[in-house]
C-alpha cells in the first residue's frame, strides 16, 4: 500500500467523471477543453483554451485523455502560426496516461499515450510526442520536433539520450493510476 497524497478538499472540484480541479488553476475558455475522466489539474495550473480559430462557435481547443496530471504551474496552451497572413491557433491533443511536471510550458501539437515530461520543461510549438516517450527534467524541445516512441529527450536543446524498454507502457500506466488513487481529499 503506498502512501495517500492529501489534498484540502476545499481547494479542488470533482467531477462527475472524477477529474479534480484546483481551485487555484486558471482554465480559460472551459468550453473549449476536453478532459478525458481521472485527470488531475494542479494548483496554478493555466490551461489556455480561450485560445481558438478566429470564428463562431466552440472549437475544441485542448483535449487530455484519462489518468492525467498537469503539475503544479504548468502553462498549457495552443500553437500557432501565422499562415498565408492569418494568423491562427491549432487544436492540442494529449492522450491518455500522461503526466506534466511541475512548472513546465506545453505548446505541443500532440501528445500520445503513456507519457512523461519532467519539470521545468518548454515543449515548443507543434511538436508531437509518440506513445510512451519521456522528456527528462529542465529539457527545451525546439518547435516542430517529433519525439518517437519509447525514447528518452532530455537536454537544452532537447535530443535523444536513449531507448525505454518496452515495459515502459505499464509501469506509467501502473504509475498514473496508483497516482490518481493515492490523491485523495483531506477532510476538514
Amino acid at each position: 500500500m503506498q502512501t495517500p497524497i492529501y489534498y484540502p478538499k476545499a481547494e479542488f472540484i470533482e467531477t462527475d467523471t472524477g477529474n479534480k480541479v484546483s481551485r487555484r488553476a486558471t482554465i480559460s475558455g472551459p468550453q473549449n477543453i476536453i478532459l478525458g475522466g481521472k485527470t488531475i489539474i494542479s494548483n496554478g495550473a493555466i490551461i489556455r483554451g480561450d485560445l481558438k480559430r478566429a470564428g463562431p462557435g466552440h472549437a475544441v481547443v485542448i483535449s487530455l485523455g484519462r489518468y492525467c496530471l498537469v503539475g503544479e504551474g504548468c502553462v498549457m496552451r495552443p500553437p500557432y502560426k501565422t499562415y498565408r497572413g492569418t494568423f491562427n491557433y491549432y487544436p492540442m491533443k494529449i492522450g491518455d496516461f500522461v503526466h506534466i511536471g511541475a512548472n513546465t510550458i506545453v505548446e505541443a501539437a500532440t501528445i500520445g499515450n503513456h507519457v512523461e515530461i519532467g519539470k521545468n520543461c518548454v515543449i515548443g510549438k507543434f511538436t508531437i510526442i509518440k506513445d510512451c516517450a519521456k522528456i527528462a527534467d529542465n529539457t527545451i524541445i525546439p518547435p516542430n520536433t517529433v519525439i518517437p516512441a519509447l525514447t528518452v529527450f532530455a537536454g537544452s536543446p532537447g535530443h535523444f539520450v536513449e531507448d525505454l524498454p518496452e515495459s515502459t507502457q505499464e509501469v506509467v500506466e501502473a504509475h498514473t493510476k496508483s497516482y490518481y488513487t493515492r490523491f485523495q481529499p483531506l477532510e476538514r
